[in-house]
């Protein structure tokens, strides 16, 4: 054989041998892609079955069996709507922020399994469930429903390892409660505490600029001062005692306990730990706050006795919060003239906002400009639960609230745990508001902050110098550089506008004199039992005291309520089950997400936060009528 044959015999080999190896890498491809789309199939499946052809998920509750309310998360007025995939690599990576748990539906559960006759108890195992201070309004909201539950009837247990001050206003009203023999009640009490920083930024040479109006609007304090002034210590005394007074009536009304129990386990548990060997369990257990202790064993075993075993004798009869809560078909719109619902929950932002994130100024508008436009909607009921922001923002939601009156459609406000300063903004023109005892309102006032650097960049010898057109020119240059005079007397003249302007927003909207508004206003926070005796708002009772008023101005006796937002389809709630299930078949379990939060979920955490307060600070003009001073801790 020639070496030229020999060398082709070779060459041709080579190649024979490239196309087998790109041939089995791309039967290998295509096997992957099979396997990949069989366990797609799978899963979709899987979703799909466990849904019924509403597109609700089905459930099989046995007879006798209790509700556990097991919500895990921050308890909100309106959820945010997640990306499902996001979520999952963000669980992945232990970077998922805390759920969030809707008041409504956990509400909407304890009263359909009232209704529901195979559900013969409820029990509270609350140790994943937070409440914010100044969500306390939200507490008292649902802990009407439980009293509501065992109006039926049917027996209430609460269960946990520890109750936190929140956790036990809930657990109060249970028929009994149980804790760990080695958990603990601590009862704080509501404060108001916060960091000031003026001694911090004289140091550094960072100079605040400050513009407000209001005795009261103390939203600024942390940078003019080293304390609390005594205005703001008037103020946030007068709604912390009454949210406090809230919390201790109710608890001890539920649980039958002597008057001025809570307070005096509140102010001298350590005199009262003393007397049980520092036994924190044994403290509560004499107090009367639990019925009795008991190992998660014991729990277990005494459910069992009351409720009854479960098909394989291994717990007691039950099905989960998120179980039955998938399981509940949301109330249809009918045949009957409507009450929208449309809700403006979280900081008042400029534009677009994700609902439960903020409440972004056009997102809301729009949601009243299509229940104006909707013939089936005869009336409005907002949802305000807001501390307020933007000014521009509130002035653009407000104008669609005017916009629907004229349209002879009624609007009434639904105050949550906050509705001030623009939360306020946007309610003053409602037909009615209603409000809780415990809403947070108020903080008429409004202001403007920013720092600037010059002095500070002064000390590593940098300065800032150059020339303009104008007397507002020097604007361009402040930060580093300093705030020129002529900008700073147009931004207090813009302030005090907005301060006016807001005035006579509420006077026009409650019928009350300017001057008065003014008396009142200062930007000073109110609890709703007292804003009820200034006139600020009409009625306290709950959100569906306020809906039933909507109907009734609007001449409906029958109606259907439906609320204006945009819905998660089908696709998007099966794929939101298909992530979950992804990540356990991909292997990154839960316990393994967790393990990787720990610091880093912190360090992500607290950079976020600041971020998204930084971002709140969108509108137009800055100027903000936004209440700081309204989460309590």
């Amino acid at each position: 054989m020639s070496g030229e044959d020999s060398n082709f015999t070779v060459w041709g080999f080579i190649k024979g041998f490239g196309k087998l190896l790109i041939g089995i890498l791309l039967l290998l491809q295509g096997l992957i892609g099979l396997v990949v789309l069989i366990m797609f199939a799978t899963l979709f499946a899987s979703a799909l079955s466990s849904l019924s052809p509403s597109g609700q998920a089905s459930l099989s509750v046995p007879d006798g069996a209790a509700l556990v309310l097991n919500p895990k998360g921050v308890l909100v007025e309106q959820t945010q709507a997640v990306d499902p995939f996001e979520q999952a690599l963000q669980e992945a990576y232990g970077l998922n922020q805390p759920s969030q748990i809707s008041m409504h539906d956990v509400a909407r559960t304890i009263r359909r399994a009232k209704e529901d006759d195979r559900i013969k108890s409820l029990v509270l195992d609350l140790g994943g469930l937070a409440v914010s201070p100044s969500s306390s309004s939200k507490l008292h909201y649902l802990t009407d429903e439980i009293d509501s539950f065992k109006e039926s009837g049917k027996k209430v247990f609460a269960i946990g390892d520890s109750y936190s001050q929140s956790q036990y206003l809930l657990a109060a009203h249970a028929d009994e409660i149980y804790m760990n023999d080695y958990g603990n009640i601590t009862l704080l009490g509501y404060g108001r505490y916060g960091m000031y920083l003026k001694s911090f930024l004289e140091k550094f040479k960072i100079t605040s600029h400050v513009f407000r109006v209001g005795t009261f609007k103390s939203a600024v304090e942390p940078y003019l001062r080293d304390d609390m002034s005594p205005e703001a210590k008037e103020a946030n005394v007068a709604y912390l005692s009454v949210l406090w007074r809230e919390y201790v009536e109710g608890a001890e009304k539920a649980r039958g306990l002597e008057q001025g129990t809570i307070e005096n386990y509140a102010n001298n548990f350590g005199d009262i730990l003393r007397g049980v060997n520092g036994d924190m369990s044994q403290a509560a257990l004499e107090a009367g706050l639990v019925d009795g202790l008991k190992t998660r064993a014991e729990m277990q075993k005494f459910l069992k006795d009351k409720i009854g075993a479960d098909d394989e004798d291994k717990s007691f009869k039950q099905v989960s919060f998120y179980s039955f809560l998938a399981s509940i078909d949301k109330k249809k719109d009918g045949d009957n003239p409507n009450v929208a619902i449309v809700t403006a929950a979280g900081v008042i932002v400029d534009g677009e906002a994700p609902v439960g994130v903020a409440a972004g100024g056009d997102t809301v508008a729009r949601f009243l400009k299509r229940a104006r436009e909707d013939e089936d909607v005869k009336a409005v009921v907002l949802r305000v639960d807001s501390p307020g922001g933007s000014a521009f923002a509130s002035s653009i939601i407000r104008d669609e609230v005017l916009a629907l009156k004229k349209a002879g459609k009624p609007v009434v406000v639904s105050m949550g745990s906050l509705a001030a300063s623009g939360g306020y903004w946007i309610a003053a023109d409602a037909d009615e508001i209603w409000a809780s005892p415990t809403t947070i309102t108020g903080s008429i006032g409004i202001f403007g902050y920013f720092t600037t650097f010059e002095n500070t960049v002064a000390e590593i010898g940098v300065s800032t110098d150059g020339v303009g057109t104008t007397s507002l020119s020097p604007l361009l240059a402040t930060g580093i550089g300093p705030l020129p005079e002529a900008g700073a007397d147009v931004i207090q003249q813009s302030v005090e506008n907005g301060y006016d302007r807001f005035l006579s927003i509420v006077g026009k909207g409650r019928n009350l004199d300017k001057e008065y508004v003014d008396s009142i206003a200062q930007g000073r926070v109110w609890i709703g039992e007292k804003a009820l005796e200034l006139k600020l708002v009409d009625h306290l009772g709950d959100f569906e005291d306020a809906i039933a008023a909507a109907a009734k101005l609007a001449d409906l006796e029958e109606y259907d309520t439906v609320e204006m937002i945009e819905k998660v389809t089908t696709w998007e709630r099966i794929f939101g089950n298909m992530s979950s299930r992804a990540m356990k078949v991909f292997g990154v379990e839960e316990h393994v997400a967790r393990s990787r939060q720990q610091g880093l979920r912190r360090l992500v955490s607290e950079a976020n936060q600041t971020l998204k307060l930084i971002e709140q600070f969108n509108d137009p003009n800055a100027l903000y009528v936004r209440c700081m001073a309204c989460d309590t801790k």
